[in-house]
């Protein structure tokens, strides 16, 4: 029986989510339907400029993204103080990037004089909005009701685009953040769509790696800011090379003629995971295998348990092998 989305999602366990949402019926969402031989591929350009639109309204960074035939991954981070720091006119000019509003947000925002009740009545619009802005929920909801919209036009159909709810999974320590990352960022060439990295087009690491090529980071995407020091700023504890040379290496892993082997160079940050080469492709390939709710060490999973009220954790067995050295 599906959970709750409030038993999977635990900002104080992190702010970490991996998010998954696959379509219904046999049509694509994006590529070539190779029954009827049409393309679907603008598709990718759709679902990705939502995406990283939605990234600039909400408190919520997008660490990792892949946008593939019939589904879509993304990992997302939430950033709950972020969103209690926007004034009132900040929370609803940005959610009127989404939506009109009502009258009385569209007045306020205006400047004209409210009335007592008028303005309780805001004051109350507000915070419901500001939870919305820093609730994975409302993201995904934001994401894929807009998608389906245009699908069905396109299609001249209505009814369902995609299965029910988007599956999330909670990335309880750094060793699973960047396991997802690089298995989301890993998925065209798992599934034979692209060669390279460089050329996976729809996906974080291809908007990364072209980013880095002009000396810098892509300002739609959470950023990596290096190892732990004093002052540290937002953003994901790696070097950026460090992680397109991750995934590239991991990526190299996977070949049929080079089964279980990442390049002598991944080695230190391999070490700083505290996972070796075994653990690391067993997550990189199989990460929504074996796990399902959340994701990391078996005490962090415990933690996450306890934190959401369930009765069992799956994967908490795999846990103790991928993650025992963590």
């Amino acid at each position: 029986m599906p959970q709750a989305r409030k038993n999977q999602i635990s900002l104080i366990d992190t702010p970490y989510y991996h998010c998954v949402s696959r379509c219904v019926r046999r049509s694509f969402l994006c590529g070539e339907d190779e029954y009827t031989g049409q393309s679907y591929e603008h598709r990718r350009d759709w679902v990705e400029s939502r995406l990283l639109f939605l990234g600039s309204v909400f408190a919520i960074d997008i660490a990792a993204y892949a946008v593939m035939s019939n589904h879509t991954h993304v990992v997302l981070c939430v950033d709950k103080d972020l969103a209690g720091s926007w004034s009132d006119k900040e929370v609803l000019t940005r959610w009127h990037r989404l939506h009109k509003g009502t009258f009385l947000t569209q007045k306020y925002l205006r400047g004209d004089a409210l009335s007592h009740c008028e303005q309780l009545t805001v004051d109350e619009t507000v915070e419901v909005v500001r939870h919305r802005l820093y609730d994975i929920s409302w993201f995904m909801r934001e994401l894929n009701e807009h998608i389906a919209r245009e699908a069905n036009a396109e299609d001249g159909c209505t009814g369902r685009f995609w299965e029910g709810r988007f599956k999330s999974q909670a990335l309880l320590d750094e060793s699973a953040v960047l396991a997802c990352m690089a298995y989301v960022d890993l998925n065209p060439i798992r599934s034979k769509m692209e060669s390279t990295p460089e050329t996976s087009k729809h996906t974080s690491v291809f908007q990364r790696i072209h980013a880095l090529k002009e000396g810098k980071q892509p300002a739609s995407l959470m950023c990596f800011v290096g190892n732990y020091r004093q002052n540290m700023p937002k953003g994901i504890a790696f070097s950026l090379i460090d992680y397109c040379v991750l995934v590239d290496s991991t990526g190299r892993s996977l070949r049929d003629d080079k089964a279980g082997y990442i390049d002598h160079s991944q080695s230190d940050i391999l070490q700083r995971l505290n996972i070796n080469t075994e653990q690391w492709l067993a997550l990189t390939t199989e990460f929504e295998k074996h796990f399902a709710t959340a994701v990391g060490s078996e005490h962090m999973l415990q933690q996450f348990k306890r934190h959401t009220k369930h009765q069992r954790i799956r994967g908490m067995g795999k846990a103790k092998i991928l993650f025992k050295h963590a």
